[in-house]
């Protein structure tokens, strides 16, 4: 089982690079390898090289249904070359395969894009002006980043983890920006997570998306008409279906060639991802933005 798993992954690995033309071994999910490798050619980027690890978390095999399930985690690297320059994005997959007869029927991930099952949004409310305070702050794109590097595919312990991981991810990295917590303990008030407790603007896609520009106090954002006009340690939000309602939120942690952003993000946890999501299971061509330019409190 865990050969017949490691060539699967291997010939996935091979039909990035265009490798596997020479093989008559049908990939499963082939369309979405394609939907990469088109996104990255409209940007005049080519996938070079692609490796892969696995660690399989359990497999189930039934002898007299001659059947064979696998759940499994992969994490993909892919070497992309733009221009003369490579770089090296990253995900982390956990996936579902079944083989019947030797044969694999279906592979698949057991991860939604983004906060398609977040708790239903509830609008922030501001404190009153007396009980704001005078938070300023001086905000560390470098350090932002620095946090958003080190917990993409990892957990920090002092923090809360939950199964839509997304925005508790991006709140983690703005924190460790300089951004203040505030509005305690009021849970559509403010922005802050703290003894187990959280409001909504901190876990929840959508809050946070009408929070950033809205914020009275502590964290500031300006909103830019454009993809190209944000930094590193700023935030891009995605409204998948295009109904107003918005599901996931990355953060920028560098420029491409082009000087467009590539984000990082968990839930499904990516790195140095081309910010557009056009090889996401979630996109549709209704899918709309909101750029998030991360401003000093002065």
């Amino acid at each position: 089982m865990r050969e017949m798993l490691k060539a699967h992954i291997q010939n996935r690995l091979d039909t990035y690079v265009f490798k596997s033309k020479q093989t008559s071994r049908e990939i499963m999910n082939e369309d979405t390898i394609r939907q990469k490798q088109e996104t990255h050619k409209r940007r005049g980027a080519e996938i070079v090289k692609c490796t892969a690890t696995a660690r399989i978390h359990s497999i189930h095999e039934d002898e007299e249904q001659r059947e064979a399930n696998v759940f499994y985690e992969v994490h993909i690297r892919y070497l992309i070359k733009q221009k003369d320059n490579l770089y090296l994005e990253e995900e982390a997959d956990q996936r579902y395969a079944q083989w019947v007869d030797g044969e694999l029927q279906q592979d698949f991930s057991v991860q939604d894009e983004g906060g398609l099952t977040s708790p239903r949004f509830i609008p922030p409310q501001e404190e009153d002006e007396q009980h704001q305070q005078d938070l300023r702050f001086k905000y560390s794109r470098m350090e932002a980043v620095r946090y958003a590097e080190q917990y993409w595919n990892s957990y920090n312990p002092q923090f809360k983890k939950f199964e839509v991981n997304c925005t508790n991810y991006i709140s983690q990295c703005l924190y460790a920006g300089g951004a203040p917590m505030v509005g305690y303990p009021k849970k559509s008030g403010g922005w802050w997570m703290r003894n187990n407790d959280w409001s909504y603007t901190w876990a929840v896609a959508h809050a946070l998306r009408w929070y950033l520009p809205s914020a009275k106090q502590g964290l500031k954002a300006k909103e830019v008409p454009s993809a190209a006009q944000l930094m590193p340690g700023d935030v891009i939000c995605y409204d998948f279906q295009g109904d107003g309602r918005f599901d996931h939120n990355t953060i920028v942690v560098a420029k491409d060639e082009n000087g467009e952003p590539l984000v990082n993000a968990n839930t499904y946890n990516s790195r140095m991802r081309y910010w557009k999501y056009e090889d996401s299971t979630a996109y549709t061509p209704s899918i709309k933005y909101k750029f998030f330019h991360i401003q000093d409190r002065n």
